[in-house]
């Protein structure tokens, strides 16, 4: 019953966020070199990503071939529901399966969405626990306000991203993946004697523009990701809500030509090591995927030894949950949860008062170093001062498939309303903040 009611609360919330993404028009141009926003309008309104959630599906397919989890030849079988999918599909049937390569350029070039769904099968056993694998690795990318619930783009009320978010996934599948980054370019490719061919117009015209990806549903209306290359410029262009593909590409070319001038030259992409990375982190410690927040201000799911929901600022709800409750909720990559080890990384005089005083405690990130999960915590006491300025802070390690992230905590909060106190004031201060028991 608890898991179930942890279940129930869970979806309620993404719902509760999901309802404000509409298709309304957005668009930024991003200098991939520099990460400087070039133009940008509603960069970070919710919309519907369609099939531009395929560039996450192929990210994440680049990201298991790397790992040697597949190889290009890998079989991909079409499942009764992957077969299902409606179009844009290739219409393999059920029983059937095509190679990991061949699923690479549906998506692609056809946009397939029962490719999409057959990959999702073929890595996270499910779809649904797939979108939940994508959602975590869009957060830990910094895509603070994406979740995934499908593979394809297909229409759901809960699948919600940003132009922002969009193009940080254009330039990590440029940056992360070079090489397989071209297959994007591909205009057509043979599939069992049938030729298919992409629909990107704007790409086949535009001088200097390689990739990346179209999508539309009536939700979303007509979006498009660009990448262009012009001498040592690189942009990746985002354009979300278009009333027509033809108008869509439109203002995407009116986007680039008019201010790729203002772009950087030079040979690297934009790294992923900023601070705001770092706390995006803080939502990624158990695997769960979250609702997207509203601007950068959601609570986090935070594993706790307790099972009962633990109310947080004006976030929203944080959940505190055992580990089989997460092993219901979602698996890992390959199998399902495991428990996680935690090493206290703080001062002797913190660690104790987290470890066996009472009280309450609030975190704030979890990022991919101790150090860093540390200057955080330094950060947010300069910026907030008031209630957090005599707190002790706290670091713990929590390990997982190998990865391991760093907890940024304060502790010593005597009562609930303090802790909640001292997050409404790092909400004001654009930080992230749960609320939750001190373990005693």
């Amino acid at each position: 019953m608890k898991k179930l009611l942890i279940a129930l609360s869970f979806l309620m919330a993404i719902a509760a966020f999901s309802t404000n993404a509409a298709a309304g028009s957005a668009q930024l141009l991003l200098d991939a070199r520099t990460g400087e926003v070039l133009a940008s309008e509603n960069a970070d309104s919710l919309n519907h990503p369609a099939s531009l959630t395929k560039m996450m599906t192929l990210y994440m397919a680049f990201d298991a071939i790397r790992r040697g989890k597949l190889s290009w030849d890998s079989p991909v079988p079409f499942s009764k529901y992957a077969a299902a999918r409606p179009p844009t599909k290739l219409q393999v049937k059920a029983g059937d399966s095509i190679t990991v390569k061949e699923a690479v350029l549906a998506m692609i070039v056809r946009s397939a969405n029962d490719a999409a769904a057959a990959m999702a099968e073929k890595i996270g056993g499910t779809e649904s626990q797939f979108a939940a694998m994508m959602t975590q690795k869009a957060r830990s990318l910094g895509m603070s306000n994406t979740t995934f619930v499908n593979a394809s783009g297909l229409p759901d009320v809960r699948q919600i991203s940003t132009a922002r978010d969009m193009s940080t996934l254009g330039v990590v599948l440029l940056r992360d993946f070079p090489e397989e980054y071209k297959l994007f370019n591909t205009k057509s490719f043979t599939f069992r004697g049938r030729t298919i061919k992409g629909h990107n117009n704007l790409m086949y015209r535009y001088k200097g523009m390689d990739g990346i990806k179209t999508g539309y549903t009536n939700a979303s209306g007509f979006n498009l990701v660009s990448a262009v290359r012009d001498g040592n410029r690189r942009v990746i262009g985002v354009v979300m809500g278009g009333r027509s593909a033809a108008s869509r590409d439109k203002i995407m070319e009116k986007l680039i030509s008019g201010n790729i001038a203002k772009a950087s030259g030079g040979t690297r992409l934009l790294a992923s090591n900023s601070t705001r990375v770092g706390m995006d982190l803080a939502r990624l410690g158990d695997n769960v995927p979250v609702p997207a927040p509203r601007q950068d201000a959601l609570a986090a799911v935070i594993g706790l030894a307790s099972a009962s929901p633990v109310a947080a600022s004006t976030l929203g709800t944080a959940y505190a949950k055992p580990v089989e409750a997460a092993a219901a909720a979602v698996s890992s990559d390959d199998a399902a949860l495991v428990p996680e080890t935690e090493i206290p990384l703080a001062e002797p005089a913190a660690a104790a008062a987290a470890v066996k005083g009472g009280g309450w405690q609030i975190q704030i990130a979890a990022a991919s170093s101790a150090q860093l999960a540390m200057e955080l915590l330094a950060d947010a006491k300069a910026k907030v001062g008031g209630a957090l300025g005599n707190r002790d802070t706290y670091t713990e390690a929590v390990t997982r498939d190998g990865s391991t992230f760093y907890r940024a905590r304060f502790t010593g909060f005597a009562s609930k309303a303090e802790a909640r106190s001292a997050c409404n004031l790092l909400v004001k201060n654009r930080y992230d903040c749960v609320l939750m028991p001190a373990r005693g």
